[in-house]
């Protein structure tokens, strides 16, 4: 597997698999790998001609007071996984390879109203972060097809938008998020959890699993669900910041004409934020107005 530091020398190399007519899979990460990591190096390997993984940790999409300095670095043993994985070659730039000239003069994308909603609301410039250097890399890497795993469902949503708004010519791919046994989504995030923080954390898919359950059923009071999973989630041991239950084709509240939902959820296990989601497809027009799920305690 090659490696690249430098934008210069990936280019390079970039042009000469483009020059021979093959087609580029991107998965660009922040390192720690995990096996859902793995499934999206695996999807592009089974659509792409040639596999780039890029790792870099992202300082402009961590707020002052949020984990950059403490985020899991695990370099050597992500580029173990990787070759073992088959992988083509690894991106590893430094913060000042993207950013020469600071993150105060790094011109900025956002994308209007969607980027304050939800995760947005609780990290203010999150996804403005997120949508720049990922705009920067698929322009360094002249990727045909980039793959994301939909655990971060408001950011695969917000990187379809740009896409689409800037008409970037690239192919995005969502793929399921990977859970542990116990149904916790994976991350990177998951090994700052103390054993007694795991079962408490498990509470999250429980919870998700709950109100779709209800939803599918026919309960339509998304307040009155999303105040249940609060309270379960509240319940689990863990602190909340947010529940709702929104349109999957607008990413704007559910009402009544939705009929593809999905729940987003972010919580903190201790000191710990995770977030997770899950879609929720409805059939039939005669729906039944009131509560049919009653609250129930999930751990």
């Amino acid at each position: 597997m090659l490696r690249f530091n430098t934008q210069s020398l990936l280019r390079t190399s970039i042009a000469t698999m483009k020059a021979a007519g093959k087609s580029i899979g991107l998965v660009p990460t922040m390192g720690n790998l995990h096996a859902g990591h793995l499934s999206l190096v695996s999807a592009a390997k089974a659509q792409a001609d040639y596999v780039l993984t890029t790792i870099f940790v992202n300082p402009m999409q961590f707020g002052p007071n949020e984990d950059f300095s403490r985020y899991p670095r695990t370099l050597a043993a992500d580029i173990d996984l990787l070759t073992q994985a088959g992988c083509d070659a690894v991106f590893t730039p430094s913060i000042e390879e993207l950013y020469p000239q600071g993150l105060d003069r790094q011109t900025r994308i956002s994308v209007p109203q969607l980027s304050t909603l939800y995760c947005g609301k609780f990290r203010p410039g999150h996804f403005d972060g997120v949508c720049t250097i990922v705009c920067k890399l698929f322009n360094m890497t002249m990727a045909d097809t980039a793959f994301f795993g939909l655990k971060d469902f408001q950011q695969f949503f917000l990187i379809n938008r740009m896409v689409a708004d800037l008409q970037l010519p690239i192919r995005l791919v969502g793929l399921p998020t990977v859970r542990e046994a116990s149904g916790l989504a994976m991350s990177s995030r998951n090994g700052f959890l103390s054993p007694e923080q795991l079962k408490p954390a498990s509470g999250i898919h429980a919870t998700l699993q709950h109100i779709g359950g209800c939803l599918r059923a026919g309960e339509r009071d998304f307040p009155a669900l999303e105040r249940q999973a609060l309270e379960s989630l509240q319940a689990a041991g863990l602190r909340p910041d947010y529940f709702h239950i929104v349109d999957a084709t607008t990413l704007l509240p559910a009402s009544a004409d939705s009929r593809k939902l999905v729940l987003l959820v972010a919580a903190h296990a201790g000191n710990t934020r995770l977030i997770d989601n899950l879609q929720v497809q409805l059939h039939g027009s005669d729906l039944p107005l009131q509560p049919v799920c009653p609250p129930r305690r999930l751990l």
